[in-house]
């Protein structure tokens, strides 16, 4: 990731290098520490794995309990996710005010698969573990420290964006501590 953001590379060549990347990395499950796979009944999870001390991109390990979700939300930045364990069910939106705010298209993502978000691309989203019976995994990267970076939830009831900033459930990173 540090030779691809360092280029100056369009949005979708710089997508296609860090794509090449995390496909690598996902396809092996056997390089995460158990600590930043661990699930929690509470809500997902969304532990810092690294984070570029220039600010460029950051990785995550996200891990979904059966039947966990997010909000609808945004990132505001580019993006990559790539399931490394179970499947992903992702809902795309619009963004808000460009037409209703309705559910535009659903796929899921199996092991191995890698979807693109960006503000570009489609940015809106809302992304829930596919199993209710089992725990999925996957991992992010992103061109912020996305846990540090405000951007904004969806409400479909009221119908209102409020901002938040989503932190992490750990602390530091492990890659930074090794």
């Amino acid at each position: 990731m540090d030779a691809a953001v360092a280029q100056s590379l369009t949005e979708p060549a710089l997508l296609d290098r860090a794509e090449q990347a995390l496909s690598a990395l996902i396809a092996h499950d056997d390089w995460l520490p158990e600590s930043y796979a661990k699930p929690s009944a509470e809500k997902y999870q969304q532990y810092l794995l690294y984070a570029d001390p220039e600010g460029r991109y950051s990785v995550q390990s996200f891990v979904w309990a059966p039947g966990q979700g997010t909000p609808i939300h945004n990132h505001t930045v580019w993006g990559l996710v790539g399931v490394m364990r179970g499947a992903e069910h992702c809902s795309e939106y619009p963004m808000p005010g460009s037409a209703a705010m309705h559910c535009t298209h659903e796929h899921r993502l199996s092991r191995g698969e890698i979807d693109r978000v960006s503000p570009t691309i489609g940015d809106w989203h809302a992304v829930a573990n596919a199993f209710d019976d089992q725990v999925s995994l996957s991992i992010h990267v992103y061109g912020a420290d996305i846990g540090r970076i405000e951007r904004s939830v969806f409400d479909p009831i009221t119908q209102t964006i409020k901002p938040f900033t989503s932190g992490y459930s750990n602390d530091r990173a492990w890659i930074t501590q090794r």
